[in-house]
């Protein structure tokens, strides 16, 4: 099976006019049943003068009004459900750090969609039937690892339900079991290939092929560290809890140009943040989802805070469906430094250009009592730790701090520290931006 095996010939092939039809009709049978179910809907379409008659394609879209996370919150926890809460067959939640817990519901017939979305998504990475998976997402009320678990097994790969966490562990499956796939966080591959390292093994060792990785932002340069460390091709998978959780959006291996959005399932715009007006394709704003075929749950309009863009064009994978640019960052996760803008990520490319540097690494924001200070820590590598004295580590880090200014205008403290001083997070999320300026 070559590499641009594609899962659902007919869904992800379809023709833009005929998909476009398909839109209208879900959209506009979305648009009826929550109306009919959802108190929160019919109070926010009466008052925006909006009733189902009125959305009957894709053209009407822009009537109906955004759902925020502020919205989810405060109708938690089944103040949205769509069907009768006896029909919901699992509730999946995301982790709650910016407030109250966001909850999602799913119905038997969501899971089964979630699952097609994954099976897509795995293909798109360069997977086949056969393959052994190893998901090494989070379990339990994080949606990464069980939509990836039902994902591969709807796909017909021998899946291993590994977890995050107990790295020795993990790299021990994946040399015993010949893993072919490895499914979790960008942050949490770099770890497992340091372990690979630090037992003596190399990638001749293991048979991984594939690499799945999201629930984070990450740089190319980071994506170049993860295939050399573990020696598979990686490609970034979308989703979040509010929508299903990943397989949303993937990108293919023949291209690695943007994420494949399951469009039969997910109605996507970008938005400018700031007026809520559409912006050109092409142009990065604010993603915004609607959910096309969701029983429980569904959500209109919801305003994801990630920043992206559709991208123009057509794959060479053969794919119709449309493409959004890998994430920027979270609106929300957008630091303002001294009245300039900078995205977490943007710092993390310029460290990573730099060959004695480590993708480990954190931005510490702190108040001096007269103004904001911006101190970034990374590791060395191990290779430049090594033989590297005090006048070097001071010149490189200089250096360092001299290009930060150059690029954002913004004076930044750079430290150097020894490979593994920073702390590893091996489930979750790696914590990037520590923040005391509130605390100061």
């Amino acid at each position: 099976m070559e590499a641009g095996f594609i899962w659902n010939v007919a869904a992800e092939t379809m023709p833009r006019e005929e998909l476009r039809a398909l839109q209208s009709q879900r959209l506009a049978a979305l648009v009826r049943r929550v109306y009919e179910h959802v108190p929160f809907y019919r109070q926010r379409m009466d008052a925006h003068g909006v009733t189902p008659a009125s959305v009957q394609s894709l053209d009407d879209l822009p009537l109906l009004p955004f759902t925020r996370k502020q919205d989810l919150r405060d109708n938690y926890p089944f103040g949205l459900l769509a069907v009768p809460r006896e029909q919901v067959a699992r509730i999946q939640a995301s982790s709650g750090t910016r407030g109250k817990l966001t909850v999602a519901a799913y119905t038997h017939d969501d899971i089964s969609d979630w699952a097609e979305c994954c099976a897509r998504a795995i293909a798109l990475a360069g997977g086949r039937p056969g393959d052994v998976l190893q998901c090494a997402y989070g379990y339990g009320l994080f949606t990464g690892g069980l939509g990836l678990h039902y994902g591969g097994e709807r796909f017909g790969a021998t899946v291993i339900p590994m977890s995050g966490g107990n790295t020795l562990r993990q790299v021990m499956m994946l040399r015993d079991l010949q893993s072919h796939i490895l499914c979790c966080t960008p942050s949490y591959a770099l770890i497992i290939g340091e372990i690979l390292e630090k037992e003596g093994l190399t990638t001749a060792d293991i048979a991984l092929r594939v690499g799945i990785f999201g629930a984070e932002p990450w740089t190319e340069e980071m994506r170049t560290e993860i295939e050399a460390r573990l020696g598979l091709r990686a490609t970034d998978i979308y989703g979040l809890t509010e929508v299903v959780g990943p397989g949303v959006a993937n990108e293919c291996c023949v291209a690695r140009n943007g994420l494949h959005i399951a469009e039969d399932f997910f109605l996507a715009e970008v938005i400018d943040p700031e007026t809520g007006a559409p912006v050109p394709d092409g142009t990065y704003g604010e993603l915004v989802f609607t959910t096309l075929t969701k029983q429980a749950m569904p959500v209109v309009r919801y305003r994801t805070g990630d920043i992206s863009a559709i991208l123009p064009g057509e794959c060479i994978c053969g794919r119709t469906t449309r493409r959004m640019a890998r994430l920027r960052g979270r609106y929300d996760d957008m630091l303002i430094l001294h009245g300039v803008n900078v995205y977490p990520s943007e710092i993390e490319a310029t460290l990573l250009g730099f060959e004695e540097i480590a993708p480990f690494y954190q931005i510490v924001l702190d108040w001096n009592g007269r103004t904001e200070t911006i101190a970034v820590q990374a590791e060395m590598t191990s290779a430049y730790a090594v033989d590297a004295v005090d006048a070097d580590v001071r010149m490189l880090s200089e250096q360092i701090a001299r290009l930060l200014k150059s690029r954002f205008d913004l004076t930044m403290q750079v430290s150097l520290h020894q490979p593994g001083e920073l702390g590893r997070v091996e489930v979750g999320k790696a914590v990037r931006v520590i923040d005391r300026r509130r605390s100061g």
